[in-house]
């Protein structure tokens, strides 16, 4: 039995975004049909004039709707898609040309209800793009847990290169109201009701991210604030590693600190961890400039990620607010 696909994916006032992507999926390298299912999410910039250009070449349905969120325009182009899977993606990454090949290849032996995927940085990236990637994806800042480990244990996929079975999507209503967080929290939930997840190595995708230092520590600071929500709806989900960049953080506050007193050996300690992120990314993006903004990044992804933790911890188990009245801004609410 061949496998059908349909791709779901959100815009918001990303049109030039939408382009790129789909001159990629132009390139795919893939014999049979697949579907595009593109939701634009109440945007005031419409992504409907560049979508157009590609309708004769490529399989795209296209929607508008109002602003109710990602994972909630999700769900709508999964009720509309026609595929035996749904591949999630985010409208700012770029598809390899076997992207399609390896998902099919694995799922015709291994059977999976969802699914991820890797990213990476595309050659044509800026250096800050390329930092914020490594600082994402290195084994000695995130551990690898994002799809670079063949041993992942209950891999949580990603909504940026995520899949889908219609059957799990039906079972579980797919995506919830909270944002960011959405991705593993349907991949914990599909996880308590017995569905299988699984990472797929080689369906990797270049995923531009945040493109400013301002606009990236905002987002790993939301990345951190939604971590104890999560754990809270999600008892046993909760790691120690994921206080980490609090106490990260606090420790390079408190070597700075100690400095004055003449110690020094402690503050020494973060020196050569950034030593060794320096050279690591240098050598890998052969760019010593790369290497210094991946130093900065790493600061940047601790800082945000660890303060973001610590204040959620501090509203919901010290101050025992409710989760949507101490962070609104997490949670669509009108969808």
């Amino acid at each position: 039995m061949k496998l059908e696909y349909s791709f779901i994916i959100p815009v918001y006032n990303r049109p030039d975004e939408i382009r790129e992507l789909l001159q990629s999926m132009l390139a795919l390298d893939f014999e049979r049909p697949f579907e595009i299912v593109i939701v634009e999410d109440g945007s005031s910039r419409s992504s409907e004039e560049v979508i157009g250009q590609f309708q004769q070449q490529l399989n795209i349905s296209y929607y508008y709707k109002k602003n109710t969120g990602p994972g909630d325009s999700r769900n709508f182009g999964m009720r509309y898609a026609k595929g035996d899977y749904f591949i999630i993606l985010d409208s700012d990454v770029l598809l390899p040309h076997d992207y399609l090949k390896c998902i099919d290849r694995f799922l015709t032996h291994t059977y999976c209800d969802c699914f991820g995927g890797p990213d990476a940085a595309h050659p044509t990236f800026s250096d800050t793009q390329k930092a914020i990637d490594y600082a994402m994806t290195s084994f000695l800042t995130t551990g690898g847990i994002r799809g670079k480990k063949s041993s992942v244990n209950k891999f949580e996929p990603r909504s940026f290169n995520m899949g889908i079975s219609r059957k799990a999507f039906e079972a579980t209503g797919g995506f919830g109201l909270i944002h960011p967080g959405e991705d593993p929290d349907l991949s914990l939930r599909l996880q308590k009701e017995g569905y299988k997840t699984c990472l797929i190595p080689d369906a990797k995708v270049f995923h531009k991210r945040r493109i400013d230092w301002n606009k990236f520590y905002h987002q790993v600071e939301k990345f951190g604030m939604v971590r104890p929500i999560l754990n809270s709806w999600h008892p046993g989900s909760g790691k120690i590693t994921y206080w980490f960049p609090t106490l990260f953080t606090a420790g390079f506050i408190l070597s700075i600190l100690l400095l004055s007193t003449g110690l020094w050996w402690f503050f020494g300690l973060y020196l050569i961890y950034f030593l060794l992120v320096f050279l690591d990314s240098a050598i890998k993006n052969k760019s010593i400039n790369i290497g210094l903004c991946s130093v900065y990044a790493v600061l940047v992804q601790f800082v945000g990620y660890g303060y973001g933790f610590f204040k959620s911890v501090w509203q919901l188990k010290i101050l025992k607010k409710n989760p949507e009245i101490a962070f609104p801004q997490l949670f669509f609410k009108h969808a």
